[in-house]
């Protein structure tokens, strides 16, 4: 939606926007003159090589050179587009989207999201309240302690409890003017069979918040204290909650998934607390439900490496194994933490700690060896028909791998295991995969974005020099279209970035830097940022300028020279010497301006 009250909109947000808040929201900052120094989130390094300038609003890495403004730096950070960062800086600030006409369906949809979610973060605190503050929350907090859960946990994840009565919550909100009709769609409450009134889903339970990727509760999971059925129970699907394609604690966990280059996937929200807890935060958990193809593209979003660690009794390796069949197909690096003992993660975590737990993530299984190692254990190898069905096992997994290397050490791996000919075993695996054709995700996986280093040199140093001082001082460009204009840049990217400030010049607009970074092609709009906070070589700006401008004229000629030369020798080969004499009196009047220069 393109229109005055949204360039209005955008503009606001960005005025009252401060980068340097919002970038010390996630990476440390030390001031250092006119500039703030941290590491890069984007990129490992020890060295700081990451700078915000704050009155000219933009960040730049000299180490990866990811650059732009406030809006350029969350989209990056938080894996969304440009225009969603705009938004989610705007729920911050407190700035309402632009109204658009809406038919009533639309404007009654938009109602009912809101009413969910106002209500959601209501009951979130009245849990949270209710553990952390009442004499009803002592089960509770007697149960967290017992599991290890520290105060600083319980409040990370404001945890909860739910009173063991039939309608404290309902009341509550009731006397709070929630309509009873919210609390029901919102799965907090359900109307009674007998009588009129409502009692409350989650009773006598601790109560975890369920977030989507921005933080926002869209629904609740309880955990009962003793050995009561169910074990845990969820919100119902609602139209903000749909378990197949939430992942619990994303929200906190994909910086640190992106950080460690893996995500470790457990089974329930309480392993994934309890391993949070013990310093592991690049994990997520299913609710409930097995791994779906969504889940695997939620986390596709962030890496490439993806360690199951559920419970290693057979409920939990069936789980794997259906899970690893989810995924095998969309160019996951696919990996299985065994946790020795029967333990489950969090049992292990709390006897050796995080380090040792890291390790086993590091020792992880391989898919192929996973699998194999399952079916070795659960069907008798000691026929040919129990040969013949781990054989069958395997075939779809294999047929997953495409790297032919590592495929022939997987068969031949398979093939000792069997204390079988390699060649039958070959045969086989393929028989099999055509009769068990796999099943596809669908969806090309996105990449995990990264931002790629530039090569840099004299020229374009200069380039940067004079695209920098051109937006600083609009009227330069009018005299330098005479001496340099946008196509005597070498550079593509800095020509991008030219052609675009003339553009907007020739248009009469004076060009806004922000919409510059988000109009530019990504390579474009980091280079634009990093002229934009380099600082001038001594001297001053007016004769940085002056140097740049003499150096890319200086290229632009010599390229030119070089190409009239070849054209020169070209013609002469030819038999055309008028040709040849034009191009040799070129190559003579821009030799005459080099020298000049």
């Amino acid at each position: 939606m393109h229109s005055a009250a949204m360039d209005a909109f955008v503009a606001e947000v960005d005025a009252r926007t401060d980068i340097l808040q919002v970038v010390q929201s996630y990476v440390p900052m030390k001031r250092r003159g006119n500039r703030y120094w941290g590491c890069c989130p984007f990129h490992h390094e020890k060295t700081p090589s990451f700078s915000v300038v704050p009155d000219k609003g933009f960040f730049y890495c000299f180490g990866c050179h990811a650059g732009g403004n406030a809006f350029k730096f969350i989209s990056l950070i938080e894996n969304v587009t440009y225009f969603e960062a705009i938004k989610m800086q705007a729920e911050k600030l407190g700035i309402p989207m632009p109204e658009r006409e809406r038919t009533p369906e639309q404007q009654a949809r938009d109602a009912q999201y809101a009413n969910l979610r106002r209500v959601n973060t209501m009951a979130r605190d009245f849990f949270h309240n209710c553990l952390t503050l009442t004499r009803y929350g002592e089960p509770g907090r007697q149960y967290l302690a017992g599991r290890g859960i520290s105060e600083a946990t319980i409040k990370e994840f404001s945890l909860g409890f739910a009173p063991a009565s039939w309608d404290m919550l309902s009341k509550a909100f009731l006397k709070r003017e929630v309509p009873a009709q919210v609390l029901v769609e919102a799965g907090l409450a359900a109307e009674r069979r007998q009588g009129d009134g409502l009692y409350d889903r989650f009773r006598g339970r601790v109560i975890i918040p369920i977030a989507d990727i921005r933080g926002r509760v869209v629904g609740f999971g309880g955990r009962v204290l003793d050995d009561s059925k169910p074990k845990y129970l969820n919100t119902p699907e609602t139209i903000l909650f749909n378990k197949r394609r939430l992942l619990f604690g994303l929200d906190r966990s994909h910086r640190a998934i992106q950080d460690a280059g893996y995500a470790i996937v457990v089974e329930g929200y309480m392993d994934a607390i309890s391993v949070f807890e013990g310093g592991v935060h690049n994990v997520v958990a299913t609710l409930g439900t097995a791994f779906t193809e969504d889940h695997a593209k939620l986390l596709l979003q962030y890496t490439p490496n993806i360690c199951f660690c559920y419970d290693s009794d057979a409920a939990g390796q069936n789980a794997t194994i259906r899970a690893l069949g989810i995924i095998q197909h969309t160019g996951a690096n696919v990996r299985v933490i065994v946790v020795p003992d029967g333990k489950d993660p969090d049992e292990f975590i709390r006897r050796h700690g995080a380090d040792a737990f890291r390790q086993l993530a590091r020792d992880a299984q391989d898919l192929v060896t996973y699998r194999l190692r399952y079916a070795l254990a659960h069907i008798p190898a000691d026929s040919p028909q129990g040969k013949s069905e781990i054989v069958r096992a395997m075939a779809p997994v294999l047929d997953g791998v495409q790297d032919a290397s590592k495929r022939l050490e997987y068969e031949k791996q398979i093939a000792q295991a069997l204390l079988l000919d390699e060649g039958i075993v070959r045969t086989e695996l393929r028989r099999f995969a055509r009769q068990e054709a796999p099943v596809s995700v669908g969806e090309e996986r996105a990449p995990v974005r990264q931002a790629a280093p530039r090569p840099d040199n004299a020229v374009l140093a200069a380039g940067r020099v004079v695209i920098g001082a051109v937006c600083h001082t609009p009227e330069r460009l009018a005299e330098l279209s005479g001496e340099l204009p946008p196509e005597a840049l070498q550079d593509n990217v800095q020509r991008e970035i030219l052609q675009y400030l003339q553009g907007e010049y020739s248009a009469g607009r004076t060009p806004d830097m922000a919409q510059a970074t988000a109009t530019l092609s990504e390579a474009a709009s980091d280079e634009l940022t990093r002229a934009l906070t380099e600082e001038n070589a001594p001297g001053g700006e007016a004769q940085a300028y002056a140097d740049s401008v003499r150096v890319l004229r200086r290229d632009w000629l010599t390229r030119q020279r070089e190409a009239h030369s070849r054209a020169a020798n070209a013609a002469s080969q030819q038999g055309d010497a008028a040709r040849a004499m034009q191009e040799l009196s070129a190559v003579r009047t821009i030799t005459q301006q080099l020298q000049s220069l």
